[in-house]
C-alpha cells in the first residue's frame, strides 16, 4: 500500500461520493476508481459498495479508522524531520507557480529575509492544480495560484497580483498587423490554451470573458503550457495563444491587446488556514499585507 493511495481512500471515505473526492485530489474520478479496486486487490477485499451508493463496509470502516491516524503520523514525522534538517532555521517552502511574474517569488524572497534573518525558501514548481496538491498533502507552505480556483475550506487565499492578457501570435498572422484587436476578430480563430486540469477556473472563465465580448473562438486539440507555446506560435501563423506583454518581443511573435482589456489573469497566495508552525505565520501575514499593498 502507498501513502498516496491511502490519501486517496481517506478522502473518498469522507466524501462517499468519488467525483467529489476526485475533485478535492485533482485527479479524475476514473482514477481515484482504479485506485481503489487496486488497494482492495492487496487488502483482499471490498472496501465499500458503490451501488446503489458508495458506503463504507467494514473493512473499509477499519481502514478508514486506522489511515487517518497514519496520515496524521506520517505529516507529523515529516514536519518534524524538515525542522530537524535545517537545524532550526526557519524554512519557508514556496509552490513556484509556472510562468508567475518574477517579481513575486524575489518579493517573497525578500520579505522571507525581513521577516525571518537566515531563513531560506525551498521552491518547488508546478501548475495550479499541483500547488493546491502540494499544499494539500503539506509539501509547501505557502502557494502561488490563479485564480479562480475552487480551494476547499481548510485553505486561505488572498490575491497579490493582476496582469492584463491579450493575444500572441506568429508575426506572420494575418492578425499581427494590427496595434490593438477587437476581440469580435477573433471568431473563428484557433486559440491554443493551457490543459484545462491544470487550471480549470481561469481555464474556463478565459473562455467565457471571450465568449461574452464576441470572440466565439475554436479551441485547439493541442493544449499545452506557455512556454512551450513559444515554441510553438511562431511556426503557426494560423493559431494564436493568450499571454501578458511580457512575451511582446520575443523572436518571431508579436502581442496584441484587446479592446477593453476583457482579459485579466488574478494571482493569489494560497496556504492551510490552519497554520501550525509560527513563524510560518508570521511570513505569511507580511507576505499578504505587502503583496495586497502591491
Amino acid at each position: 500500500m502507498e501513502l498516496r493511495q491511502l490519501r486517496y481512500f481517506v478522502v473518498l471515505a469522507e466524501e462517499l461520493h468519488f467525483r467529489r473526492a476526485a475533485e478535492r485530489l485533482f485527479i479524475s474520478a476514473p482514477t481515484l476508481s482504479q485506485q481503489i479496486k487496486v488497494l482492495e486487490r492487496e487488502l483482499g477485499g471490498p472496501l465499500l459498495t458503490r451501488e446503489p451508493r458508495v458506503e463504507l463496509t467494514p473493512a473499509g470502516a477499519v481502514l478508514l479508522r486506522s489511515g487517518k491516524t497514519v496520515l496524521r503520523a506520517m505529516d507529523e514525522a515529516v514536519r518534524q524531520t524538515r525542522r530537524a534538517a535545517v537545524s532550526g532555521a526557519p524554512v519557508l517552502r514556496l509552490g513556484l507557480l509556472n510562468g508567475v511574474p518574477p517579481w513575486l517569488p524575489t518579493r517573497i524572497g525578500s520579505l522571507l529575509t525581513a521577516a525571518s534573518p537566515g531563513a531560506r525558501m525551498v521552491l518547488t514548481g508546478g501548475t495550479t492544480a499541483d500547488q493546491v496538491r502540494f499544499l494539500d498533502d503539506d509539501e509547501v507552505d505557502l502557494a502561488l495560484v490563479r485564480t479562480p480556483v475552487d480551494l476547499p475550506e481548510r485553505f486561505a487565499q488572498r490575491a497579490v497580483a493582476r496582469e492584463e492578457l491579450g493575444v500572441l501570435m506568429s508575426q506572420r498572422h494575418p492578425l499581427a498587423g494590427e496595434a490593438l484587436l477587437d476581440p469580435v476578430e477573433l471568431s473563428g480563430q484557433e486559440l491554443i490554451l493551457f490543459a484545462r486540469e491544470s487550471a480549470a477556473g481561469l481555464h474556463d472563465s478565459l473562455l467565457r470573458a471571450l465568449a461574452d465580448h464576441g470572440a466565439r473562438v475554436r479551441l485547439s486539440a493541442s493544449a499545452m503550457g506557455h512556454a512551450q507555446m513559444l515554441a510553438v506560435l511562431p511556426a503557426r501563423p494560423d493559431v494564436i495563444g493568450l499571454s501578458s506583454s511580457r512575451a511582446d518581443g520575443l523572436p518571431g511573435l508579436v502581442w496584441r491587446p484587446l479592446l477593453g482589456a476583457p482579459l485579466v489573469v488574478t494571482y493569489a497566495v494560497a496556504w492551510r488556514a490552519a497554520v501550525r508552525d509560527p513563524a510560518v505565520a508570521a511570513l505569511i501575514a507580511a507576505l499578504t499585507a505587502d503583496l495586497s499593498a502591491e
